[in-house]
């Protein structure tokens, strides 16, 4: 094992949190090497870096690309990457080659997971490591709808955060602890969560909401969705900035950005922005945690 230098600074840590740190450490050192399914955001972040202080050298950090994930999150998981210490690979594949995952049904994040740690697998297998982790925290289960919690499940997926009992609070924590810059990152759902359950996912929809939201991001906004109801854009945006949003001039740049974008109808929706608008129930969105969309 290649020496290595990455520690968690422990004094800055509630002693319960440093104690679930050091043991979700302990847990991975006990591993020959990792393979970190990583997004960038501070879930994996966390993930990566205790693996990276626990095995150095053994420890790899993986993005899947595909055309969930904005262009903008995988220069961050990039990034972020780099600022870990920890090497970093990219695979790609296409959630739109199974069908399953273009009908967009209730169980839509299943499929998706299932195909995104398949491909982990095969990069971990080609670089000689058999465990793959990913970022599931304690509070992680108790969040409603999460039917992507079953594939990592099926496929025996070490969830280190998971297993020593930290929770989303407790994560950002130890990120703090590693001065990771994505400490107070919030979590992000993948592109597809923007379009209503039992409407086909399409590059076509997947790419204008990704544009949609990028004007939305340039523009300063910090707490956001854009929801695509087969052509008609549903605008969510946070509470505190909601009266910001109700500008005449707003009004009137976003539409006519969304709708040169290919949208043909926009709205403003008055209930601000919430997870899970357009999920099953109104629960909470599933999906990897592919950090946000927002300005840092």
């Amino acid at each position: 094992m290649s020496h290595h230098t990455l520690a968690v600074d422990r004094d800055s840590l509630d002693p319960e949190t440093a104690a679930k740190a050091a043991a979700a450490r302990d847990a991975l050192a006990e591993r020959d090497g990792v393979l970190v399914a990583f997004s960038g955001g501070v879930d994996s972040a966390v993930v990566a870096a205790l693996a990276r202080d626990a095995l150095g050298d053994d420890a790899v950090a993986c993005t899947a690309r595909s055309e969930t994930l904005p262009a903008a999150e995988l220069d961050d998981a990039r990034r972020v990457a780099d600022e870990i210490g920890i090497r970093h690979e990219t695979v790609a594949f296409s959630e739109l080659d199974d069908p399953n995952f273009v009908a967009n049904d209730g169980d839509r994040c299943y499929h998706c997971r299932t195909m995104r740690l398949g491909r982990m697998y095969e990069t971990a297998t080609e670089l000689g490591i058999d465990t793959v982790c990913d970022g599931t925290n304690a509070d992680d289960p108790g969040e409603g709808h999460r039917p992507g919690l079953r594939a990592v499940e099926e496929l025996d997926v070490f969830s280190p955060l998971l297993d020593a009992g930290i929770s989303k609070d407790e994560v950002r924590e130890i990120a703090g602890g590693y001065e990771l810059s994505v400490a107070d990152k919030p979590s992000m759902a993948c592109l597809s969560s923007r379009i209503p359950t039992g409407l086909a996912v399409t590059e076509e929809r997947l790419t204008r909401v990704e544009k949609a939201e990028r004007v939305l991001r340039e523009w300063g906004f910090s707490g956001f969705r854009v929801r695509d109801h087969d052509g008609l854009a549903r605008v969510e945006i946070a509470p505190d900035e909601l009266e910001r949003a109700l500008d005449p001039a707003f009004a009137d740049a976003v539409h006519e950005h969304l709708t040169d974008l290919g949208f043909e109808y926009v709205t403003l929706d008055m209930a601000g922005y919430r997870t899970g608008s357009v999920s099953p129930g109104g629960t909470a969105e599933d999906g990897v945690d592919l950090g946000r969309q927002y300005p840092r």
